[in-house]
């Protein structure tokens, strides 16, 4: 009786055991599975994570904790604000430079009426591109507008 408990405990605690391996199907889909995955190729296996060693000391919380940043002085953090400030401000700069050049370029392309466009659909399909451009270079600069905001 005792072998048979011995057993199915054995067998149990197997799978846990087990190494766990990167598979990959025919469609590209990542699979990580410590059993095979039927119609997949095994791309990588990874070793289980070792046990701790009894003879480790316990750390105390302070230990475990992430160390501290170091400490810059004010005059030099000032000046890292100030660089920062000065390379978002020219960004910004930049941003709206080509905001202004994708709206003029929007502009022009919704004067043109080409010949094949007789539906009004395909004046628009022509016309997303542009309007896309726009959007982003607005989104650019409001985001480095948030950024300068942020900074102190």
């Amino acid at each position: 009786m005792r072998l048979i408990s011995a057993l199915i405990s054995l067998l149990a605690a197997m799978p846990a055991a087990a190494e766990t391996c990167k598979y990959v199907d025919k469609d590209g889909r990542v699979t990580y599975s410590n059993v095979p995955i039927k119609n997949a190729r095994k791309v990588t296996c990874f070793e289980p994570p070792r046990a701790p060693a009894a003879s480790t000391p316990a750390r105390t919380p302070k230990e475990t904790a992430a160390p501290a940043r170091p400490q810059v002085d004010g005059e030099t953090q000032r000046t890292r604000d100030d660089e920062r400030r000065r390379i978002l401000e020219s960004e910004l700069a930049a941003e709206e430079e080509k905001l202004n050049a994708a709206k003029q370029a929007l502009a022009e392309q919704e004067s043109i009426r080409q010949g094949d466009e007789r539906n009004y659909a395909r004046v628009l399909e022509r016309l997303k591109p542009y309007q896309e451009a726009v959007e982003q270079h607005e989104k650019n600069i409001a985001s480095i507008k948030q950024e300068l905001a942020n900074l102190r």
